[in-house]
């Protein structure tokens, strides 16, 4: 198994070691191809779903919860903020290209100019500064948190469609690609160690989820109202494997956010869910 993912993935789940560079088109084919032989019975469009596409016991149970969303007035407070004019008088959409709808799905995306990833999170920063507001800070689930959770609906349908174009662009996925296969913390894991190696597999309890389809559905509600967004999760994850992790919004992050939701290109974007 490790010889497979090696040879069709291009990096080393066990020392993060490089080998062959593919392009990022061929990573994501490869990737594809991986899930396909192990899970032949599952379509890829499913992992939009995350590990509930493994089972479907836990996906009636999403759609049941789904049908009365216990964070839906949470989602109301990030419209609130979305339509709440700055002191400007202008409003998010008037600086956001088809008025913040059907935008997401572009995103995180190369800036040329500035020589670094632009994540959603950064474009709605933007906004806020270039209206005389405050930057919000980005691990602040009460603030970003929610705009973002609502924002994003703004996008719900819309295909993924990140590109790498350009030496800068293509040198930001390979730092976010090497992010994903390196080995952190303690225990000495990578992310792909579970979101690709062990995918569909249990810890303890809860089946692993996939990196095909995992960038589609942030931010995500959890244990009912406690909102993720995708750089908390980051974080988090860092810290299960008893690892020292930057904080929300740092380059690294944004990197590997780049590269993250490459990897989910030509999926459907449905934010604001439900996640265990």
């Amino acid at each position: 198994m490790k010889k497979v993912i090696l040879g069709m993935i291009g990096l080393s789940l066990l020392g993060g070691a490089a080998v062959t560079m593919a392009s990022p088109e061929q990573d994501r084919l490869d990737t594809i191809k991986y899930f396909q032989t192990k899970y032949p019975n599952v379509k890829i469009e499913d992992y939009v779903y995350g590990s509930l596409a493994f089972d479907q016991d836990t996906m009636d149970q999403y759609n049941a919860i789904m049908e009365f969303p216990p964070f839906e007035s949470e989602v109301e407070k990030g419209k609130k903020m979305w339509d709440t004019p700055f002191k400007n008088g202008k409003t998010y959409a008037s600086c956001m290209p088809n008025g913040g709808k059907n935008i997401a799905g572009n995103y995180p995306y190369f800036d040329d100019k500035a020589g670094k990833v632009v994540t959603f999170q950064d474009a709605l920063n933007a906004c806020r500064v270039a209206n005389g507001e405050q930057a919000y800070n980005n691990g602040d689930m009460k603030t970003m948190g929610l705009l973002q959770a609502y924002a994003r609906t703004l996008s719900d349908g819309m295909l993924s469609n990140v590109k790498v174009e350009g030496a800068g662009a293509l040198a930001a996925y390979d730092d976010g690609k090497k992010t994903f296969y390196s080995r952190k913390g303690q225990l000495n894991f990578a992310c792909a160690t579970c979101h690709v190696q062990n995918a569909g597999t249990r810890l303890r309890s809860e089946l692993i989820s996939p990196v095909i389809g995992h960038t589609v559905h942030w931010p995500v509600f959890r244990a009912g109202d406690n909102l993720f967004t995708i750089h908390r999760r980051y974080v988090g994850c860092v810290k299960s494997v008893r690892g020292i992790s930057p904080k929300e919004g740092d380059v690294s992050w944004n990197n590997l956010e780049y590269f993250h939701s490459y990897m989910s290109n030509g999926l459907p974007l449905k934010a604001s869910v439900f996640r265990k």
